[in-house]
C-alpha cells in the first residue's frame, strides 16, 4: 500500500486521529490506543499489537513503512496540517492507531509473578506511565490497577513510560475485598505504602518471596480499605521534615528496596 498524502482532513480514514480523546478512542468498537513515536510503535509491534494505520511527518515516513510493512496505511502531511487534525504537535514524528489488546486476568498474572505493584486511584496518566517505566527498569512482574486508576493505555501514560506499558503485563482489579482474596489465594504478602502510626520503615522490611506493593493516589494516598487489606504497612524514611514523595518516585524507591540484592 503506497504512502497516502493527506488532502482532506475530513477523510473518514483519518477518524482515529481527528481530535479524539483517549476516552473516545477506548470506547470505539474493539478499543483503540495511540502509540506515539517510532520507539513506542516498535515496542507495540514486538508485543504483538495490531496497527490500524500510521500518521507520519515527512521525515519519519520511511521509518513508519519499515516498521508496519506494506499492508498498513501510512498517512503523511506537513506538521501544521497534522497538528490541525490531531489537536497536538507530533513531537516524535509519528503516531499510530493501534487495536487494544485483550487484557489478561488477574489470576493468570499472579500465577506467574513474584513481585507485583498495585496502583490505587492514581488519576494522572503521567504518574501511571512513570510507575510502569520503573516497574520495567527496576523489577516487578506485573501491575494491577484499581477501577478509578487512569488507564495505562492513555497516550500520555504510554509516552511517559517509553512504551513499557506495552511490555509489562497489567490487569484491572475490583474492590479491595475481592482483590485481597485473589492476592491472598495466590500467596502474596500485601505491603501498603502509607503514613500510619504502625508503619514499618522500608529499611527494616524484609520482603517475602511473593510481594504485592500497594501505592496510593496523589495527595490523599491510600484509601482506608487498601490499608485495611494490607498485611504490612511500610513507609519510606524521610529527612528535612518531608513526609512523602511523588507516587512515581515512591514506587521506584520501594521497588528497588524490595528487589535489591
Amino acid at each position: 500500500m503506497p504512502v497516502i498524502e493527506i488532502a482532506d482532513l475530513a477523510d473518514p480514514r483519518l477518524a482515529d486521529y481527528s481530535h479524539r480523546t483517549d476516552v473516545a478512542l477506548k470506547k470505539t468498537a474493539g478499543g483503540i490506543y495511540i502509540a506515539e513515536s517510532a520507539l513506542v510503535l516498535e515496542r507495540a509491534l514486538r508485543a504483538g499489537h495490531t496497527p490500524r494505520s500510521v500518521l507520519a511527518l515527512g521525515g519519519t515516513v520511511d521509518e513508519a513503512v519499515a516498521l508496519v510493512g506494506p499492508d498498513v496505511p501510512v498517512f503523511s502531511g506537513p506538521g501544521e496540517l497534522l497538528e490541525q487534525l490531531t489537536g497536538y504537535l507530533l513531537h516524535r514524528g509519528l503516531i499510530a492507531a493501534m487495536d487494544r489488546p485483550e487484557q489478561p486476568t488477574v489470576e493468570s498474572l499472579l500465577a506467574v509473578s513474584r513481585r507485583v505493584v498495585v496502583i490505587e486511584n492514581v488519576v494522572d496518566p503521567t504518574n501511571v506511565g512513570a510507575i510502569f517505566r520503573s516497574v520495567a527498569a527496576i523489577g516487578a512482574d506485573a501491575v494491577l490497577v484499581t477501577p478509578r486508576c487512569s488507564d495505562p493505555l492513555y497516550r500520555r501514560a504510554i509516552r511517559v513510560s517509553m512504551g513499557t506499558v506495552l511490555q509489562v503485563p497489567w490487569a484491572r482489579v475490583g474492590d479491595w475485598t475481592s482483590t485481597k482474596f485473589v492476592l491472598e489465594t495466590a500467596g502474596f504478602h500485601v505491603a501498603a505504602l502509607a503514613l500510619t502510626p504502625d508503619a514499618v520503615s522500608l529499611r527494616d522490611f524484609v520482603p517475602p518471596e511473593k510481594l504485592a506493593l500497594v501505592l496510593g493516589t496523589e495527595g490523599e494516598g491510600l484509601t482506608p480499605e487498601a490499608i485495611a487489606a494490607a498485611d504490612t504497612v511500610v513507609q519510606i524514611p524521610m529527612m528535612h521534615g518531608i513526609d512523602s514523595l511523588n507516587v512515581a518516585a515512591a514506587a521506584a524507591v520501594a521497588m528497588w528496596a524490595t528487589t535489591a540484592g
